[in-house]
């Protein structure tokens, strides 16, 4: 095609990080190392035993049979999820060979708002497209999100199995009572099982009594991966870039970075997939090692985002506030919580926004700690000053700033 009058025909160097064909420089398949990509099996890594417990439990909704609910705990970038969804998908697919309808629906409760926003996301996973039952995302209750579950799985499936990540981010645990008890009251005539997954290994002492008795006690904990998994893991996804454009000393070095924060394989992951995006940006011929510590500080500050993510936006004010106060004290680590809520104030004013009242903020700091992203003492003080208690970050103050500055 001819040039058009009056455009120039020299490349434009806005676009040299982009090949002729439209192609990336640096991946072939990046989707290889995002963090939601669902691996196929054979590069699942140290999970074999993991798989086999849970299929185990859940396994009898493949035959239409009433299914086992299972808890799994582990720290952030263990498996937990990998493992839930891999399951879930062998299950739909063996249900389908054995001719049973399964309903299979996965739900992350730190991206929601509440008990009715995780029913509405599973509903309208499982919601068949020949279905006139409808899963709007606001304006009915949770008791009509609830009924509206019954009603398809009873009309379109012989068994369901729901997946509930990070359960401990709900405010209750209503939606786990309800949904493992409603075979048992009536509710519903498929058999239901539930995978419920939490970072937190003390998540069961906040459970309901009923919640407890009505869940069981099948409970597994994932191990964190060691070094070595972790660097099977990323040898297990290096083809997410073209040959010759990864050097070889990025995998042990993200995999030994990885193993610093409790074997997480969601670090190491974001860190290569960080460093593959900073190689193509900045026109590098290959990803090297110096690109893993280049984008160290951004990897851990979406780390963090997902960390608070669905959290009010009042708790990332007190986060922001908490982080003013470290960098602005070189010599001090621990804060009274007048002194965070002082800050926090200052934050919502910066913001434009009312402020709460201190009672609230009390509760947010203990949500925050919950999440382990800041810590808490008490301290008792001395005579004539009274107990108080102190917090302080777990993460880098500038990882928090950096977080809320790409939000």
């Amino acid at each position: 095609m001819a040039p058009q009058d009056g455009l120039d025909t020299e490349p434009d160097p806005l676009f040299d990080s982009v090949e002729l064909t439209g192609g990336d420089p640096i991946f072939e398949r990046r989707e290889l190392v995002t963090i939601d990509h669902l691996p196929t099996e054979d590069r699942i890594v140290g999970r074999d035993d993991q798989i086999k417990m849970i299929a185990n439990e859940i396994g009898p909704a493949v035959s239409g049979a009433p299914p086992n609910s299972v808890m799994i705990y582990g720290k952030t970038g263990s498996g937990k999820s990998l493992v839930a969804k891999h399951v879930m998908k062998r299950s739909e697919q063996e249900a389908e060979r054995r001719e049973n309808d399964l309903a299979v629906a996965y739900a992350n409760c730190s991206q929601a708002k509440g008990n009715a926003d995780a029913l509405q996301q599973l509903g309208q996973q499982i919601n068949p497209s020949e279905s006139s039952i409808s899963f709007p995302e606001r304006g009915i209750s949770e008791n009509e999100y609830f009924n509206r579950v019954w009603d398809v799985l009873d009309e379109f499936y012989d068994a369901a199995i729901f997946t509930l990540d990070e359960i401990d981010r709900l405010k209750n645990d209503d939606l786990l009572m309800i949904l493992s008890r409603a075979g048992e009251t009536g509710s519903v005539e498929t058999p239901i099982g539930v995978i419920a997954i939490s970072n937190k290994i003390n998540y069961r002492d906040q459970m309901s009594e009923r919640t407890k008795s009505s869940f069981g006690h099948n409970e597994y904990i994932f191990d964190p991966y060691d070094a070595t998994q972790l660097r099977e893991i990323l040898d297990n996804r290096k083809d997410a870039f073209k040959d010759g454009k990864l050097g070889d000393a990025v995998i042990p070095r993200a995999a030994a970075l990885g193993a610093k924060e409790h074997g997480d394989a969601r670090k190491a992951m974001r860190l290569l997939r960080y460093a593959g995006d900073y190689a193509k940006n900045n026109g590098a011929e290959m990803v090297k090692e110096d690109h893993l510590l280049e984008v160290r500080a951004s990897a851990e500050a979406e780390r963090l985002r997902d960390l608070v993510s669905g959290l009010p936006s009042h708790t990332r004010h007190v986060l922001s506030g908490l982080a003013a106060l470290t960098r602005q004290n070189n010599d001090q680590e621990w804060f009274r919580t007048t002194q965070i809520i002082d800050a926090y104030e200052r934050v919502c004013e910066k913001e434009g926004t009312d402020s709460l009242t201190k009672d609230r903020i009390r509760q947010l700091l203990k949500e925050l700690a919950f999440l382990e992203v800041t810590e808490n003492r008490s301290n008792h003080g001395g005579k004539g000053t009274g107990s108080y208690k102190e917090h302080r970050l777990m993460w880098d103050a500038e990882t928090v700033s950096r977080m809320h500055t790409r939000q």
